[in-house]
């Protein structure tokens, strides 16, 4: 099975399209003439957009945390379309809180929503893209990823950059190309439908949970600087393109983040150049150091 090369005859696999960044890329994607198989915990959500847009839509149960269901959806779309052309993880959630009283049931489920459920569904669309020998997976990271805030979300999303790039190496050869998106705060529903902020017991972490409870309260006041709209625009962008990236910065904020980290990265590797440069063995000079290892993509780096 090969796909086409006509935009127009793409099927889109797109996780968490109720509401936020997967009802507009969906929306996007319809209007633009392909096809969508949306995914839902509750496909009632997404009943009027199937509806509106028959014959290039299947609405499908899909809780990601539930391999079960990851099959189903898999199953029902291959049946439906004959393939998947593009896959998008959006799906994710945040429990908030401090790492000291974080309780595991909250780092899992996190974890699992995030990491674990991008796994199942990446397990079961990936033989389909192999046997295409094409396909593009989009996978929704955060600007999370340069600031490492509190908690655990951060980790989640790092674990997913992690996978990306592994995963980039590894299907590069069957014509599957792999994207990190980074998108800053979208004016989205997430903040009211998939966060939750944990409270402390710990009188010495109570600014801190006060501070993020209190920007939590700007951003449901409309305090994010992300559009939705334009974010789905600029993935399709990337899907169309001939030379995507593998990691996609989203908005002005994401760009500054990763700027400033990039400096702070290189500004301590230099102060500590001589230290990191101490640990090899005497004999071995840096001028010749040759590191054997498994093959690299070159996109990972």
């Amino acid at each position: 099975m090969v796909m086409s090369s006509d935009k127009h005859t793409r099927v889109w696999f797109i996780t968490g399209t109720s509401s936020g960044l997967g009802r507009a890329l969906a929306e996007t994607v319809l209007e633009r003439g392909e096809t969508v198989v949306l995914t839902a915990r509750n496909p009632q959500q997404v009943a009027d957009l199937a509806a509106s847009f028959p014959g290039r839509t299947l609405a499908v149960q899909l809780d990601v945390t539930k391999p079960e269901q990851v099959r189903e959806a898999v199953k029902q779309a291959i049946e439906s379309f004959g393939r998947i052309d593009v896959l998008v993880n959006n799906a994710g959630c945040e429990v908030a809180g401090v790492i000291e009283e974080l309780s595991n049931e909250a780092v899992r489920h996190t974890f699992e929503t995030n990491f674990f459920g991008v796994l199942e569904i990446l397990r079961a669309v990936l033989p389909h893209m192999r046997q295409q020998r094409s396909g593009h997976i989009i996978n929704i990271s955060s600007v999370a990823c340069f600031e490492l805030g509190p908690g655990v979300y951060a980790s989640s999303k790092l674990a997913l950059e992690g996978i990306s790039g592994s995963l980039a190496g590894e299907v590069a050869p069957f014509g599957i190309r792999v994207t990190s998106a980074q998108p800053n705060g979208l004016r989205t529903e997430f903040f009211t439908r998939s966060f939750v902020l944990t409270e402390t017991q710990i009188e010495d972490y109570k600014p801190l949970i006060n501070e993020i409870r209190q920007g939590v309260q700007e951003v449901i006041n409309g305090g994010l600087p992300g559009d939705p709209k334009k974010v789905a625009l600029a993935i399709t962008k990337v899907v169309d393109s001939d030379n995507p990236p593998a990691r996609l910065a989203l908005g002005a904020y994401t760009v500054e983040t990763i700027e400033a980290a990039l400096e702070f990265m290189k500004s301590e590797l230099d102060a500590w150049r001589e230290v990191s440069m101490s640990t090899d063995f005497d004999e071995i000079a840096a001028d010749k150091i040759q590191i054997v290892s498994i093959p690299q993509h070159k996109n990972n780096l």
